[in-house]
């Protein structure tokens, strides 16, 4: 237990007063984890806005029972969010079983604290790195607001930096059994990892960078054909650019699921086969005296509304609310049409805004981000075979 700095105990003593005496110390607590979010962004220790949780767990519908993993879990707000969605539904003290992982040792700290004012009872793992093997249990669904292009995660990169590289790029792994994922960016790694950790009908709502979605490159365009050959992606949703507070790169919301299946106690339309895009890149509001940007509850509820409709999902015994593609919004896509475009799953090509000469301009932006995103990872993989050429040498 580390010591207080000399002469702290008595405003450490006045601050748990102070706390104690509040009423609601869970507003409290969250306007606490923003601002360390606003202060640590750049430092890679970010946390989850609190719309882009809600439409993260209310995209994976947690249930009473369920095993509920966050493998880069920092403050634990993806956990604290899937217990409050469950206990509102079935109004007692959910029997889930909530587990985080994190690598940073002080940001687990700040996850118990969360866990422990909100009287929630989670298992927070010793810090360690999520991706250096395979989860032993599968869980019924994972949340993650995963880190972007991440280098150096390959295990041999940690232990061997600095020594000559020889034989396979990754050791046999049972998470990617017919190809290892790139070593110049851990984005590949994660949705295998994340998909591997699945039960027969757990899903998977996580964060990803654009490229993924729409990368030429031979070894990401495998990994989503390999997604789509095993019916594994039930949704992508383009997400509005600046949402985020630790990055302004675009992102897409991925859901995945292993059983899209109509069955009891789920949606009552089959959607095996099928992907549905969600564009939502204009969905956001601006943050009052701000020059920020933020999702909204509005957008959430919207984006929610579509996929929950598309499922065929209801809620308090209520007829389920019919779908229709919108234009420009969302589109539901058989597999066999997104083989034939590359296997690209970047929502923007599907759900397509009517003609009009704005709408042509930000999709040539569009574009020309994506092709640029993708010559920097080209030049990452790039970087590291040179590498690995010098060290032969």
């Amino acid at each position: 237990m580390p010591a207080p700095p000399p002469g702290s105990e008595g405003p450490l003593h006045a601050l748990v007063q102070a706390i104690g005496s509040t009423q609601r110390v869970g507003p409290l607590l969250d306007q606490c984890l923003r601002d360390l979010s606003a202060d640590q962004a750049d430092g890679s220790h970010y946390f989850t806005p609190g719309d882009m949780a809600r439409l993260m767990v209310g995209a994976a519908v947690p249930r009473d029972g369920h095993r509920v993993l966050d493998p880069v879990c920092g403050s634990g707000g993806l956990l604290v969010e899937s217990h409050r969605y469950v206990r509102e539904r079935v109004e007692l003290n959910p029997a889930m079983s909530l587990h985080g992982k994190e690598q940073h040792a002080h940001t687990s700290q700040v996850a118990r604290m969360n866990f422990a004012v909100r009287g929630i009872t989670a298992h927070v793992f010793p810090p360690g790195d999520s991706l250096a093997e395979p989860e032993p249990e599968p869980h019924d669904i994972i949340l993650a607001n995963l880190p972007f292009n991440q280098r150096d995660w390959a295990p041999e990169d940690k232990t061997e930096k600095g020594a000559r590289r020889s034989g396979p790029p990754l050791p046999v792994d049972t998470r990617w059994p017919e190809e290892p994922p790139s070593r110049g960016s851990a984005n590949s790694a994660w949705i295998q990892h994340i998909a591997h950790a699945l039960a027969p009908a757990g899903r998977a709502v996580f964060l990803m960078a654009d490229s993924v979605a729409n990368s030429r490159q031979p070894v990401t365009r495998r990994l989503r054909e390999r997604l789509l050959r095993d019916d594994l992606v039930e949704c992508v949703i383009a997400l509005p650019p600046r949402v985020f507070g630790h990055t302004k790169a675009p992102a897409c919301l991925w859901v995945l699921n292993r059983d899209k299946s109509a069955r009891p106690g789920w949606g009552v339309l089959d959607r095996r086969r099928q992907v549905l895009f969600v564009n939502a890149r204009r969905a956001f509001e601006p943050v009052p005296e701000s020059r920020a940007r933020r999702l909204g509850d509005k957008n959430t509820a919207l984006i929610l509304t579509t996929l929950a409709a598309w499922r065929g999902l209801s809620e308090n015994g209520a007829a389920a609310a019919p779908y229709n593609d919108a234009a420009g919004w969302s589109r539901s896509c058989p597999i066999e049409e997104i083989a034939d475009r590359e296997s690209s799953l970047m929502p923007t090509s599907y759900a397509v805004e009517p003609p009009s000469p704005e709408r042509d301009t930000r999709s040539r932006v569009e574009q020309l981000k994506l092709e640029l995103a993708d010559q920097f990872h080209q030049m990452r993989d790039l970087e590291l075979r040179l590498l690995d050429v010098l060290e032969e040498i």
